[in-house]
């Protein structure tokens, strides 16, 4: 339709223990889907929250029919919560970001319009300035290293929580398999580059986490790392 960005949209915010969070993020959300999509849709992936998390997601998608809520029980991880959403959402084009207001919804606009210039198939995002502790950005440079020696993957930023996908991507590569966190980014953009599909990136500003991340324990790295040569070995 004429004067929207996009024609229909899915958008999803995996959510765990986001109570505070979470209304505030996506009523945001609805009011930037609003003035860019035609036809959208959010889904909020409660993964095993401990709190009201799931309460306030069901409420908000009683509001809106445009709004649904899927539940894990019990919690699953980033990875689970990724998959739940890129599965379940209905239209041609999917965004997701994190639901703790580390990203502005209405960059949204930056991926659309960069796809549109570039036709690619994934747009992700990299950080225009990344707002964590040093010790996270070495262990991010150390993990893509790795990924760029072992399968010549090479991003500025592989698990930046926002991008914007084509559904025909998530239909095309082999079924996801990660639930954890540390690994879901790298596997599925392997995949999809593996399968020949175009990536292109942009830069989107980041704001401090409220809450701290399970993704930079030392059992959850050791893991992803054995994920990542199961991965290698598979695909060569």
């Amino acid at each position: 339709m004429p004067g929207y960005l996009i024609s229909e949209l899915s958008v999803f915010f995996p959510a765990y223990n986001e109570e505070k969070n979470l209304k505030n993020t996506v009523l945001k959300a609805k009011k930037v889907l609003a003035k860019i999509a035609s036809n959208w849709e959010i889904i909020i992936v409660n993964d095993g929250s401990k709190d009201r998390t799931g309460e306030i997601a069901e409420k908000l998608s009683k509001e809106d029919e445009r709004i649904r809520a899927i539940n894990h029980s019990p919690n699953r991880g980033y990875g689970a919560a990724l998959k739940s959403g890129f599965y379940s959402s209905r239209y041609p084009w999917m965004a997701f970001t994190d639901s703790d207001g580390q990203f502005d919804f209405s960059e949204i606009t930056k991926f659309i319009n960069t796809q549109k210039k570039t036709n690619a198939d994934l747009v992700i995002g990299y950080y225009l300035k990344r707002s964590v502790p040093f010790y996270r950005k070495i262990n991010t440079f150390l993990w893509e290293l790795v990924v760029f020696l072992l399968f010549g993957l090479k991003v500025r930023d592989i698990d930046c929580g926002f991008k914007l996908i084509s559904k025909k991507v998530i239909d095309k590569i082999p079924k996801l398999e990660s639930e954890r966190g540390a690994f879901i980014s790298s596997e599925f953009l392997i995949k999809a580059r593996t399968a020949g599909f175009k990536i292109v990136e942009v830069g989107v500003h980041h704001y401090p986490a409220k809450r701290k991340g399970t993704g930079a324990n030392l059992d959850v790295i050791i893991k992803s790392f054995i994920d990542l040569l199961k991965l290698w070995k598979k695909l060569h």
